[in-house]
């Protein structure tokens, strides 16, 4: 079992993922805000279902790469920081896109439309395949036990964290674009601290070694 102090550091780079402006995001608030919470939800399951693929995948590919390959702990790390300092960047780089700012094209689509795009979304989303890929080998040792147990673990918690957040969001998208319509400040200070997060996050994952 991977120690409790190194789940909760999970937990917090899991939430930082789920709030940082992204594809899911957009398209969750979208959906949510032009046909109501029940489409949010229904995008949501798609969303989720997303990830469980992307976690049944790393958590195969992670077993092979990390008991075949000795340096892959190093590559992946290098790999997360890097990551990490460009979505940091992308956060507060001039004219970023407000992700509040969302589009109605007027018309409505299915359920199984809505779930299918979202989960595309996610699936095709490298944000969250290079998330898992440079992430889960800090927290993998194999002194904890069976790699892809430890993986799907891992997985299982992000899931939890992103399916919370993405879930008040649904329900709150309307009124929280309207305050953030009406209280531009807030959006400044929302990416100027999400950027201070993850530019820690990345020196943290740089000064780490395995063990």
């Amino acid at each position: 079992m991977i120690p409790l102090h190194d789940l909760l550091f999970f937990v917090l780079a899991a939430l930082v993922l789920v709030i940082s402006p992204g594809p899911n995001m957009i398209y969750l608030i979208s959906k949510s805000i032009t046909q109501g919470k029940k489409s949010g939800l229904i995008s949501l399951a798609g969303v989720v279902c997303g990830f469980l693929f992307h976690i049944v995948m790393v958590s195969f590919g992670l077993t092979a790469v990390l008991l075949a390959v000795p340096m892959a702990y190093t590559v992946l790390k290098t790999l997360g920081t890097v990551y990490l300092l460009y979505l940091a960047y992308q956060a507060i780089k001039p004219k970023s896109k407000n992700i509040f700012e969302v589009d109605s094209n007027g018309k409505h689509d299915g359920p199984k439309k809505l779930f299918t795009i979202g989960f595309l979304t996610n699936v095709l989303n490298p944000k969250v395949a290079v998330f898992y890929l440079s992430f889960f080998p800090q927290f993998i040792k194999p002194e904890y036990g069976s790699v892809f147990t430890q993986s799907l673990e891992l997985g299982v918690i992000q899931v939890f964290v992103s399916f919370s957040v993405n879930f008040i969001i649904v329900l709150t998208a309307a009124r929280v674009a309207v305050f953030f319509a009406n209280n531009p400040l807030w959006i400044k200070v929302q990416k100027w601290f999400m950027a201070s997060v993850l530019a820690f996050l990345a020196v943290k994952m740089a000064l780490s070694k395995a063990k």
